[in-house]
């Protein structure tokens, strides 16, 4: 098939553009519409020489999951929490036992009942009220992540007449068991407003709580692990404001932390007796900062933890007793354990070359016992409890993986040099008889946006690859976080084709060593990362077998003139804003 041509003249800061292709906007036009059905009969007829390989990869692909499973348990508020998938269902049973593991089950919500006869359903975020007693939780059949609040009585099973639409994820409960705060997006879906319920009560009733129309801004809602403040955050790509309310007193307005400045980002979360905020603010790496919680101003506030141009913070993980403070150094994450009390510290540490550490269900506050989830290139996904006091580690879970035998495999752990004399991280699964003799076929795959950190954790499907002799290999490019602040302030906006210019250069380097050869070597990235797949194909076409573009942004003038676009107007701190010059005439150039 051959789109048609029909062109759209735009002018510009006296630059005239002509898009043959604008037309393929419009969803419901038939011509769009025909032309699609059109490319996916030619996809289809293309690929049919390939079906059985197709499935012999997916039945390979799903070997390698258990489908019946059960979740680690987690403790909060007197409930043992876990989720059960069966094979043969979609989604996920959620359960709970009281007090006790040996107590009887409770399936509190069964998403493949609340999928049944839909077309499209996610479930969004679930919350359980302090006393146990009710849930609420988001739900979404429209594919277009618009919620729907519904909230269930545990005791009874029945949901209540407390069903709010056209809400977005961001929920909270207060202290009274009654009250709770949910939000709402604008036309662009962007949460924008805070609204307060009492249960029972009409949507009718619902309190105004906060509100923020600038467009570069998102606001958020969030109950503190302490479970003694709600907080609201609102924040853009280059600027926070959060704000607190005590949860036990929910009708109370809304105090401002720290207002917001040009250029500083923080967030914040609660110890007893003082928040702590991880800012930038004269900190690129970002620091932590002391302040108490009956008196917000900046005199009053210390350096908890200063800033270090080595070690970049990118959270905090509170307990009553301790504080646990992601970082990374040198490229890798690690865990940092401060005993509030003593204030002695020290760092979880693990042993690969490449992997990536995630805390999770850290519900409870009062506990000593830090729960964290290690995977890497050859380690499945690996729950493990944590003694914070003692540094004795327990692993509770490692993913089952069917048919799998790390032996097989190797890990390698490049630093390229690139063409303005920076060293990029490269992460690479091989075959344990891979040879580096060039004879091999690769896949690259790089994000390279947002901060967003691409970690080198298990990937089951590509040991499909692997096996049949490809090396795998993760470029982390700048735009991300690994190696620090810098590394995504280099990969964004006026810094952006860094970005492109780090894999470019990583493949180059990759076959002039022989670890492959430009016609056995594939492009891969997703979204922002399909951005980079864009350019790439423009760039050097010749360096690459083939390029997958996965749900691609790569009209990117266009669609960031379009405030109206979900995502939109934010994301001009990323990529820039086509109606100011300077930042148009760059965007053009990729």
């Amino acid at each position: 098939p051959v789109a048609e041509k029909i062109p759209r003249v735009d002018t510009l800061h006296g630059d005239v553009r002509v898009d043959n292709y604008f037309w393929l906007r419009g969803k419901t036009n038939p011509k769009v519409i025909a032309y699609l059905d059109s490319e996916n009969a030619y996809t289809a007829a293309g690929m049919k020489h390939t079906e059985a390989l197709q499935g012999t990869l997916y039945a390979e692909m799903l070997g390698r999951i258990k489908e019946t499973d059960v979740s680690v348990p987690h403790l909060d508020h007197g409930y043992w929490y876990y989720s059960r998938t069966e094979q043969g269902k979609n989604y996920p049973i959620l359960c709970r036992k009281r007090g006790s593991l040996s107590a009887p089950e409770e399936v509190y919500l069964d998403e493949n009942a609340l999928a049944a006869g839909k077309k499209f359903f996610q479930a969004g975020q679930f919350a359980v009220r302090p006393d146990g007693n009710r849930l609420a939780f988001l739900a979404d059949t429209t594919a277009l992540r618009v919620y729907t609040l519904y909230v269930k009585d545990l005791r009874t099973g029945q949901m209540l007449a407390d069903t709010l639409g056209q809400v977005v994820p961001g929920f909270a409960w207060a202290n009274d068991n009654r009250t709770f705060f949910y939000l709402t997006a604008d036309s662009a879906r962007r949460p924008n407003v805070v609204w307060r319920h009492a249960l029972g009560d009409p949507r009718s009733k619902d309190a105004h709580v906060y509100e923020d129309d600038d467009l570069l801004n998102n606001v958020g809602l969030a109950r503190s692990k302490s479970g003694k403040y709600i907080f609201i955050s609102d924040d853009g790509f280059t600027s926070s404001q959060w704000s607190v309310i005590p949860a036990a007193s929910p009708t109370d307005a809304p105090r401002v932390i720290a207002p917001r400045k040009a250029n500083v980002e923080y967030n914040v979360d609660h110890i007893p007796g003082a928040f702590l905020m991880v800012t930038n603010d004269g900190a690129r790496n970002f620091k932590i900062v002391r302040i108490p919680e009956t008196d917000f101003s900046p005199a009053r506030w210390t350096d908890w933890q200063k800033a270090n141009d080595s070690v970049f913070v990118q959270f905090v993980e509170p307990f009553k007793d301790y504080v646990v403070v992601g970082e990374r150094f040198g490229g890798l994450a690690r865990l940092h354990v401060t005993n509030l009390a003593t204030g002695a510290a020290h760092d979880v540490t693990f042993p690969e070359p490449a992997y990536g550490v995630f805390t999770a269900d850290n519900a409870e506050f009062d506990t000593k016992t830090l729960r964290f989830v290690y995977s890497s290139f050859l380690t499945p996904s690996s729950t493990f409890d944590y003694d914070m006091a003692t540094r004795a580690r327990v692993l509770k879970k490692r993913i089952d993986v069917p048919g799998y035998d790390a032996s097989r495999y190797r890990v390698i752990r490049l630093m390229v040099p690139v063409r303005d004399g920076v060293h990029v991280p490269v992460s690479i699964l091989v075959r344990k008889d891979w040879a580096q003799d060039g004879t091999h076929p690769m896949l690259e795959y790089a994000y390279g946006s947002y901060g967003i950190t691409t970690e080198a954790t298990f990937n089951s499907p590509a040991l499909s690859l692997v096996d049949r002799g490809f090396a795998y290999a993760i470029a982390h490019v700048r735009g991300g976080e690994e190696m620090g602040r810098q590394w995504y302030d280099d990969g964004k906006m006026m810094h952006k084709k860094n970005t492109f210019n780090d894999f470019v250069d990583v493949a180059e380097y990759l076959e002039k060593e022989k670890y492959t050869r430009a016609d056995r070597m594939v492009a891969n990235g997703g979204s922002a990362g399909g951005l980079l797949m864009g350019a790439v194909s423009n760039m050097r076409p010749d360096l690459y077998r083939a390029i997958v573009a996965d749900v691609p942004f790569v009209d990117v003038i266009n669609t960031m003139m379009d405030a109206s676009i979900p995502l939109t107007a934010e994301e001009w701190q990323q990529w820039g804003d086509p109606h100011i010059k300077e930042q148009y005439d760059y965007m053009k150039t990729y």
